[in-house]
């Protein structure tokens, strides 16, 4: 069968408690909505359900697209994409992806073929359904992809704006995936599913138990020094390091470089086709540390990440759980290490009460701060000279 020769070809050999609790319901084509934490196997659920409804259908004038998954980001989008083409690789279906920021024409050709599938981001696809590039009247399955997310970005116009122009929900199937099934969530769900199974994987610990969480109090002055002894003792595989502003991003990649550290920088207004570079550099380990605002901290599945550095301690706490995330996924084991500093230390009585757990406090000890080389200075852009002023009636009138 061309679907268990790609989960074979995957190394899929057992199901996560989200593919083994989700995949019966939805294989019966009954809809579900899933509540998981990050990392434990969501995509993989919808797409083999995905990939078998469509299968079965045995209509020989197949009208087109047949199926679309909605995810919030760009970067979620492309690793759906890629998990579908790896899992679907013996199976004759057309793949599209759209979303914002590049590729336009090249995508808007794709959506107007016999296109089975569709991944795609909300504004990108209502783009392009305005300009009747392609009809939602066929769709047989519909997925949002963490729903949560999806509000946050505010992108619930948008979806609900596609979703009542598909065919009636009893006429599709239906799979909702979120890491919190909110008041919000199940709503949407209930409004445009139908009698969706609800399937909650809970778990004790909001993060996994596979993260070794710990922080350390530095003194601002203290936080590079701190961080680059830490990189040089613990040798990360592959590490991020996140931060919350753009400024500070780029501060730290200066001082990483001066220190002998190639990173890469990824942060809300990098353009697409760099953001994409990078990320590949990152997955192939041709750059090994990552420096992020919160843009990456959804959705991107990026193996062998040993390491997740909270430089600066997100303002929001459910960041904090998605930023760690990106390490230990699916049962491998790694570290959490923060920084409660001056600006942000506020924000840990919210995180340890989110996590219900608090999070050890190592002592800075004075072998781990490093000895660091400052980065040359920038050099200052030309001043601009000032235009000269035109003598107007008054002043000559004067002189």
């Amino acid at each position: 069968m061309p679907i268990l020769r790609g989960l074979k070809d995957a190394g899929f050999d057992q199901c996560t408690p989200i593919q083994d609790r989700a995949l019966p319901i939805a294989l019966r084509d009954r809809d579900v909505a899933g509540q998981a934490q990050t990392g434990t196997g969501k995509t993989a659920s919808f797409l083999l359900a995905t990939f078998q409804r469509l299968l079965n259908d045995s209509n020989e004038k197949k009208k087109y697209p047949r199926a679309i998954i909605l995810a919030p980001t760009r970067e979620l989008a492309i690793q759906i994409h890629k998990d579908a083409l790896l899992l679907g690789k013996h199976l004759n279906f057309n793949l599209a992806l759209t979303y914002g920021g590049t590729d336009y024409q090249k995508q808007l050709k794709a959506v107007q073929g016999n296109v089975d599938i569709i991944i795609a981001t909300p504004g990108r696809i209502i783009d392009f359904y305005r300009q009747k590039a392609f009809s939602l009247a066929n769709i047989q399955v519909m997925v949002l992809h963490e729903a949560d997310r999806m509000f946050d970005l505010g992108f619930i116009k948008d979806i609900r704006y596609l979703l009542n122009r598909m065919p009636d929900p009893e006429k599709r199937l239906n799979m909702l995936f979120s890491a919190t099934l909110s008041f919000k969530v199940s709503e949407l769900a209930y409004e445009h599913m139908h009698q969706p199974v609800m399937v909650k994987i809970e778990t004790e610990e909001v993060t996994s138990g596979s993260i070794k969480q710990y922080a350390f109090c530095p003194a601002n002055e203290q936080k590079i020094p701190l961080l680059i002894g830490l990189l040089n003792s613990h040798t990360p595989e592959r590490s991020i390091i996140f931060v919350n502003t753009k400024r500070s991003a780029e501060k730290l990649a200066d001082y990483l470089a001066a220190n002998g550290y190639k990173t890469a920088l990824l942060s809300g207004d990098v353009p697409q086709e760099k953001r994409q570079r990078l990320l590949a550099d990152f997955q192939e380990s041709k750059v090994t540390i990552m420096i992020a605002t919160d843009v990456a901290a959804r959705g991107l599945h990026i193996p062998d990440v040993s390491h997740v550095f909270n430089f600066d301690l997100p303002q929001d706490a459910e960041d904090y759980v998605h930023r760690i995330g990106r390490t230990a996924r699916f049962g491998a084991k790694g570290e959490a290490i923060s920084f409660i500093c001056e600006e942000y230390a506020y924000s840990m009585p919210d995180i340890e009460d989110y996590i219900n757990q608090k999070v050890p406090v190592e002592r800075v000890a004075q072998a781990l701060l490093a000895d660091i080389t400052e980065p040359p200075p920038k050099p200052r852009a030309p001043r601009k000279p000032y235009p000269k002023r035109k003598p107007n009636a008054k002043t000559m009138s004067k002189a």
